[in-house]
């Protein structure tokens, strides 16, 4: 097992040695994070346009046989390379457990999975970690254009390697949005038409922060409530790149608290761009 993890690795981003299955301690987090999100994303793919089980967690919450395969695999990989460490994931039972303990990995194996079975390439594999409430590191990957947003508190971000920052052009009429396809679909940005450049609807929440904090976008925004594993990874991501991520209240966000859902909405990108913006939709 642990050769196919290093030689997908390997073929990715060059040269890249494990030791053994169980990782040796000088491998650091973000090396191993990486390393585990291009092997569920491998897994992921087995399923993509193919056939698999679709089940309903609630209310427009599909979840598949992907979901769950890559769950099970980031946990093995990530547990056993760091097992004194928190776990929480959208695919896993949660536990108190994780409340005691100082450095948490926060994960959704799949966001974006409506897109994942319409067969739209805008998923990731999401992967964070927390220290103290604090996202320290995160990792997105994007199984079909192979994209990697990665980051780590006080390194930068980067994209496939090369460092990214956050951007955005000073009139907020010229700005382009990413928001949800279901919020558009549903009106709820009705009342912003023409205020901003453009509303670009992407699907994954996860990898919108990506896209912003590389600064394909000026902000990411949403008007409806987000749990932690959607949003942490890329909030690491977005604040390296020079940025950063608020709800609707104006505050920053803080994570591995006892209730995952962040209310009402956040706001992300260029620290400048996120204020005008907060302007506009504030609760």
């Amino acid at each position: 097992a642990s050769r196919g993890l290093g030689d997908e690795y390997k073929r990715q981003f060059g040269t890249f040695v494990f030791f053994e299955f169980n990782f040796q301690p000088m491998i650091s987090e973000l090396n191993i994070a990486k390393a585990a999100a291009i092997e569920a994303g491998g897994l992921i793919l087995n399923y993509y346009k193919a056939d698999y089980e679709i089940k309903d967690k609630g209310y427009h919450n599909p979840v598949t046989t992907a979901d769950y395969v890559a769950d099970e695999r980031l946990k093995e990989i990530l547990m056993e390379s760091r097992p004194e460490y928190g776990w929480l994931s959208e695919e896993t039972m949660d536990s108190p457990d994780r409340l005691n303990k100082e450095r948490v990995w926060i994960v959704d194996p799949l966001d974006g999975t409506k897109e994942f079975i319409e067969g739209v390439p805008h998923f990731v594999v999401s992967i964070a970690l927390v220290e103290n409430g604090e996202p320290v590191l995160g990792v997105l990957y994007n199984p079909v254009s192979t994209e990697i947003f990665t980051a780590s508190k006080g390194q930068g971000a980067q994209l496939n390697g090369e460092p990214i920052r956050c951007a955005t052009k000073d009139n907020i009429n010229e700005m382009i949005i990413l928001n949800s396809r279901s919020e558009t679909r549903r009106g709820l940005w009705k009342p912003f038409d023409g205020t901003f450049g453009e509303l670009r609807a992407i699907g994954s929440v996860a990898y919108k922060l990506g896209l912003t904090a590389a600064g394909k976008a000026d902000i990411f925004a949403t008007l409806r409530p987000k749990n932690e594993w959607d949003i942490c990874a890329g909030n690491c991501i977005i604040n390296e790149a020079g940025g950063k991520l608020i709800d609707l209240y104006g505050n920053p966000r803080k994570y591995n608290l006892e209730k995952t859902l962040l209310e009402p909405g956040l706001i992300a990108g260029d620290v400048g761009a996120v204020y005008k913006t907060f302007s506009i939709l504030k609760v």
